[in-house]
């Protein structure tokens, strides 16, 4: 029997599960709210890891690899730890690899998303706002959306984000939670001009910056060196500096508890947010000062950081849920995207291997929920972890943490079994 598989939601998840899924001849359709590709763009770069590039690999068809590939940043990616006066503290080398599934990669999410929507136009239905599902008498589950619209599917997939509406109906206990933690990112361009402005730690990788407490502040490059033809990939329906996808930046983000800013944060301007992080900083480094300084404002953004809660084992049925939609997570440590795209090769094998192979479906999904709850909250609990010792600590347990670091870095074979 011929199953259909509906998602909701295309984000890099769920688009990246379509995309396996009409790889392998399966019947899927993708329901997103937004009216156009272009609607919810989202600036910033984000980092695939291996799990990523695993899942990208094999659920794409090889041209569109190959195009994540081309389109992906350049330069290192040896994560630094520094103080706030730019003093190194530890680098941690990234492995060289053979093979780039294996490997760890900068990508713009506004690519991404081009690259993962790409032969797609018979899959994504456009401006299919969600609102929820009726269960039919034959099992099969009815889908309504606000525009008076219905559909029905043998399997539903809800990867509509963190605020998701299909776990609020299936998941009612499953919570998402305010960390308090507040964080404010933006854009310094890399141009040949600019390049002569900033330490080159900054260029070679993502860093860490340590200062005494307090606060935590994060860089990150995406250096497309003399640049990458975009070509269909480019984005031309929206313009301005935070959506500009073929240019070299550096990502920063500046984080502290809510209490560490003025109460009217969420109202200022992009021009007000750097201004208040520059205040923040004027005693560090004159070059990550000049990083917040010569950053256009359109590209400077307020960025709550929220949480799931980590829920119990439910039983498996033809209604599943997989990224930020089931295990939200702080972006502290990197992975929310790469656990994503993480749960959509693994659902994507599972209901492959059951619907082509004559199986049950709903055993398959139990499957792929046991493994995806295993990693996913762990690393719901890794993130939250790490974003509260991105602000936390004291002065002290600060002075500690750096001495470590710096005892890592004296002896490698010491820091091969830490980091490893």
């Amino acid at each position: 029997m011929t199953r259909n598989i509906a998602i909701i939601g295309g984000g890099i998840g769920g688009l990246c599960l379509a995309q396996g899924l009409r790889k392998a001849g399966l019947d899927v359709t993708v329901y997103e709210r937004d009216r156009t590709p272009a609607d919810r763009l989202q600036g910033y770069r984000v980092h695939i890891d291996p799990n990523g590039a695993r899942a990208l690999h094999d659920c794409l068809p090889a041209h569109l690899w190959q195009a994540f590939l081309d389109t992906a940043g350049h330069g290192g990616q040896d994560f630094g730890f520094i103080t706030e006066r730019l003093k190194r503290l530890a680098v941690i080398e990234a492995a060289e690899v053979a093979d780039p599934a294996d490997g760890h990669h900068s990508a713009s999410r506004i690519t991404l998303r081009q690259v993962l929507l790409s032969g797609l136009d018979d899959v994504v239905r456009f401006g299919k706002t969600y609102e929820r599902y009726e269960r039919l008498p034959d099992g099969r589950v009815e889908l309504f959306f606000a525009d008076g619209t219905s559909a029905t599917a043998d399997i539903v997939v809800g990867a509509d984000g963190g605020n998701s509406r299909v776990r609020r109906q299936y998941l009612p206990h499953a919570e998402r939670v305010d960390t308090g933690i507040t964080t404010v990112a933006g854009k310094f361009p890399i141009t040949a001009e600019t390049r002569k402005l900033v330490a080159r730690r900054l260029l070679d990788g993502p860093n860490t910056v340590i200062p005494p407490s307090g606060t935590g502040f994060f860089t990150a490059p995406h250096d497309l060196g003399d640049g990458v033809a975009c070509g269909e990939f480019g984005v031309t329906e929206q313009e301005g500096a935070l959506m500009d996808n073929s240019s070299s930046y550096i990502l920063w983000a500046f984080g502290a508890p809510g209490s560490g800013f003025p109460t009217n944060i969420s109202d200022m301007s992009g021009e007000q947010l750097k201004a208040t992080v520059a205040r923040k900083i004027e005693s560090w480094h004159p070059d990550l000062r000049t990083v917040v300084g010569r950053s256009d404002p359109d590209t400077v953004s307020l960025l709550p950081i929220r949480t799931s809660i980590p829920i119990d084992p439910w039983p498996a049925t033809n209604i599943t849920l997989l990224g930020d939609a089931i295990h939200s997570m702080t972006p502290m440590r990197g992975i929310g995207a790469n656990t994503a795209l993480r749960d959509a090769r693994l659902l994507c094998a599972a209901l492959t291997g059951s619907l082509t192979g004559g199986g049950d479906p709903v055993d398959a999904i139990a499957g792929y929920e046991a493994r995806m709850r295993e990693y996913g909250f762990a690393a719901v609990r890794d993130s939250l972890r790490a974003a509260e010792q991105f602000v936390g600590g004291n002065r002290v347990s600060r002075t500690g943490f750096k001495t470590f670091l710096r005892l890592v870095e004296r002896f490698p074979s010491l820091k091969a079994r830490v980091f490893s």
